[in-house]
């Protein structure tokens, strides 16, 4: 940690040097006490969960940046930048058309997914298993029309670890159908580690009506080999936040199921993320309250619980953000 501030302070005093700007630059973190419950167990935990440092800048026009690094990540040999989320060069080309290169999330479609990790308590399988949300990629988004745009990007695959020569292809739309109803639906040709390729397609769908938000997610996953591509291999995932004053009431449940017919001629299993035979049930509720009626500062209750393993968590916590520039 040490050391990357020591490269953060160099790096902050050489882009003012060059005359170039960090437009935004700030430190989030977010601690719990964790306390699992089951039927022969009780274990309790103080955890820190999460230290990220985040910044956007500017080095030219119409050219910027962003990173965000996490600094309770370890690093490791095989992926070096693990513990960096993005790391990314973005060229505003025109009005409508963004191209960018380097690190960034890879573009899979759903609300789940595409929150911030220190907003999330718990999450669905498919999510908790990917070997990499986060990777090296190249991409570009065209505005077809004002607030839908069509996004296409090359990146590792997720479901490799670091880099290698293994990919994933996403086409993405992100729009709306009306003011109420945002989307992230994406269609994506994925690499596993078996030199085969698997298909997702992502639905996701984020509504608000006044103080009350609702995200719903459908991710189906399938081969083209299989029996059957709909229905056979998939995630469906609801979330509702609702907003009273300073106060978020906030409810979350999930379904996954993968049938145990999905495998291929020589028994491996088409999805490596969802196992075959798979049928699994996870929800929670929570509380949270923004004592200073921003983003700021968090506080958390939230208990979840699955099918799987017959635990059920307990996480009362705490996030904070201090701004920097």
């Amino acid at each position: 940690m040490k050391r990357f501030l020591l490269v953060l302070a160099l790096a902050l005093s050489t882009f003012t040097a060059l005359g170039q700007s960090v437009d935004k630059l700030y430190i989030d973190a977010r601690g719990s006490f964790i306390q699992s419950l089951s039927n022969d167990m009780s274990i309790n935990t103080m955890k820190a969960e999460y230290l990220n440092v985040h910044m956007w800048g500017t080095v030219a026009p119409n050219l910027s940046f962003r990173i965000r690094q996490r600094l309770n990540v370890g690093i490791d040999t095989d992926n070096p930048f693990r513990a960096t989320d993005w790391m990314c060069l973005n060229w505003q080309v025109n009005d409508r058309l963004k191209l960018y290169t380097g690190k960034t999330g890879i573009l899979i479609g759903g609300y789940e997914y595409d929150s911030a990790p220190i907003d999330v308590y718990f999450y669905s399988n498919f999510c908790n298993n990917l070997s990499q949300c986060f990777a090296f990629s190249i991409g570009g988004e065209y505005e077809l029309l004002p607030g839908q745009k069509c996004a296409l990007q090359i990146a590792n695959s997720p479901l490799s670890n670091g880099f290698n020569d293994k990919y994933s292809y996403n086409l993405a739309w992100i729009g709306s159908f009306a003011p109420w109803w945002n989307t992230i639906w994406s269609f994506n040709l994925i690499d596993d580690n078996y030199g085969r390729k698997i298909n997702y397609l992502s639905l996701g769908n984020h509504c608000v009506w006044g103080n009350l938000a609702l995200d719903v997610d459908y991710i189906n996953r399938a081969s083209f080999q299989q029996k059957r591509y709909l229905a056979s291999d998939w995630s469906a995932i609801a979330k509702v936040i609702w907003r009273i004053g300073k106060w978020n009431i906030c409810g979350k449940i999930g379904y996954e199921m993968n049938d145990s017919s999905n495998f291929d001629r020589n028994g491996i299993a088409f999805d490596t993320v969802v196992s075959p035979g798979t049928e699994y049930i996870y929800g929670g509720v929570g509380l949270e309250f923004f004592p200073l009626g921003n983003e700021l500062v968090r506080l958390h209750l939230a208990s979840y619980t699955d099918s799987q393993n017959g635990v059920t968590s307990i996480s009362l916590g705490l996030k904070w953000r201090f701004d920097i520039i």
